[in-house]
């Protein structure tokens, strides 16, 4: 499971940009994951709390936000899901495409909780 390992980087990367910053107290980082790419949601839904434990983002939580595998038909140029649509265009139903997205793995945001 490398997602702990992603896990690891991510956070290095939001303490990095945190100190550079001049941030202390995160409360929640926002990541995209394509839902064609290697990672697991769920896996990292899981495992934050452990790999976040004595790091500035011991108190955050993390939000998952999908990114849809879109592919571009090779045969009539349309756009469609790849998943939804099981590698088939429903268009004219070929199966050879481009992808266009759904492999990604973003560090979209990172939520500074406000002063009380």
């Amino acid at each position: 499971m490398h997602e702990v390992t992603v896990l690891v980087g991510l956070i290095d990367m939001v303490e990095t940009a945190a100190i550079e910053n001049n941030i202390d107290d995160i409360d929640t980082v926002v990541v995209q994951i394509g839902e064609m790419s290697s990672i697991v949601p769920r896996y990292m839904m899981e495992y934050f709390p452990n790999a976040a434990e004595n790091t500035i983002l011991e108190d955050s939580k993390l939000k998952i936000e999908i990114i849809p595998a879109n592919g571009l038909c090779h045969n009539c140029n349309k756009v469609f899901k790849i998943v939804k649509n099981k590698g088939k265009c429903p268009y004219c139903k070929d199966d050879q495409w481009e992808m266009l997205s759904g492999t990604e793995f973003v560090l979209k945001e990172i939520v500074v909780r406000e002063p009380l």
